[in-house]
C-alpha cells in the first residue's frame, strides 16, 4: 500500500477546505438530489420500454406505486420541456427529445455542480 494517502486527521485529503461549509453541504445536497432525479427519469425510462414492448402490461403492488412516485416526479419537468420541444417525425414514427433534452441537462447539472465544489 505504498503511495496511497490516507486522510487521518477531519479535514486532511482532497476534500480540505470544503468540509463543513455551506457551499459544500448545499452542492452536496444539491448533487444527490439530482442523482436522484436521474435514477427516476431512468426508471421512468424502463417503465415507459416495458409498457411499448408489452401493452398488456400494467404495474400493481409495490410497482404500481414505485411508477406512481416516477411519473409524479419526473412528469412536471418533461411537460415544460414538452411544450418547447416538438417530437422528431422520421415518417410514421414520432421520437419525443424532451426526455433525452432533460436527461443530458441533468447530467449536465451534475458536473456543474461538481465543479463548483
Amino acid at each position: 500500500m505504498t503511495g496511497l494517502a490516507v486522510p487521518v486527521w477531519p479535514g486532511d485529503g482532497w476534500t480540505e477546505g470544503r468540509r463543513g461549509s455551506t457551499v459544500g453541504i448545499i452542492s452536496e445536497i444539491l448533487v444527490i438530489a439530482l442523482t436522484l432525479f436521474l435514477v427516476l427519469l431512468i426508471g421512468r425510462m424502463i417503465i415507459d420500454t416495458v409498457q411499448a414492448f408489452a401493452r398488456a402490461w400494467r404495474p400493481t403492488g409495490v410497482v404500481l406505486v414505485l411508477a406512481e412516485v416516477v411519473y409524479t416526479v419526473t412528469d412536471p419537468p418533461l411537460k415544460f420541456l414538452r411544450r418547447f420541444i416538438p417530437p422528431l417525425r422520421l415518417g410514421t414514427v414520432a421520437f419525443d427529445l424532451s426526455f433525452t433534452v432533460l436527461f443530458i441537462v441533468v447530467l449536465v447539472l451534475i458536473q456543474v455542480v461538481n465543479a463548483l465544489r
